[in-house]
């Protein structure tokens, strides 16, 4: 679970703040108490590989446009050699 900060508390604590992401700590910032982003720790690298269930989950949340199947149906037809 993240810990939340405000956007006031940030202001006055910035360097504990800081501190706090470098020791690993994921912090939610939040404007009259909403979470509005979040603050993690940097990685350098990173995978550009997800899992399928992660996948899943960000187009069951955002959606996509209503052409993308159609879309990768004609590009997968583009790349599929036909014996």
């Amino acid at each position: 679970m993240h810990r939340e900060i405000s956007v006031r508390d940030l202001r006055n604590h910035t360097a504990k703040v800081v501190e706090a992401v470098r020791s690993g700590e994921r912090l939610s910032l939040t404007v009259n108490r909403t979470p509005v982003a979040d603050i993690v720790p940097h990685r350098s690298s990173r995978s550009p590989w997800i899992a399928s269930a992660t996948l899943r989950e960000i187009v069951a949340e955002a959606g996509a446009d209503a052409r993308l199947l159609e879309d990768l149906a004609s590009i997968r037809e583009d790349r599929i050699d036909v014996a």
